[in-house]
């Protein structure tokens, strides 16, 4: 329910702050980075969307199929895919948070 929530509040700011293909310029981007609490807001959007994505991933991977191996490759590869992906996601929010415009 938090990512349901935090991402309507995302669309909410998309929308209310004019022009929504404005929004996407490259300067209207890197200052939405710049602002700490919509940086943050992002961070958490990213860590409850991956988390709530590989779960669900993780799954229909075990319905799949059965066994002590498998259950263990698939743990295995969506954490560290969740890990991988938040930690990819959280460098970019960082430098584009120290881009200059």
């Amino acid at each position: 329910m938090g990512a349901v929530g935090l991402v309507a509040l995302h669309i909410l700011v998309r929308f209310s702050t004019g022009n929504f293909a404005e929004s996407l310029s490259y300067e209207n981007v890197i200052s939405n980075y710049q602002n700490l609490t919509y940086a943050l807001l992002l961070e958490l959007i990213l860590i409850l969307v991956s988390v709530h994505g590989f779960n669900g991933l993780r799954g229909i991977l075990l319905d799949y199929r059965s066994g002590l191996k498998y259950e263990k490759m698939v743990n295995w590869g969506c954490f560290l895919s969740t890990i991988g992906l938040i930690t990819f996601g959280t460098v970019v929010i960082i430098l584009a948070n120290q881009t200059k415009i």
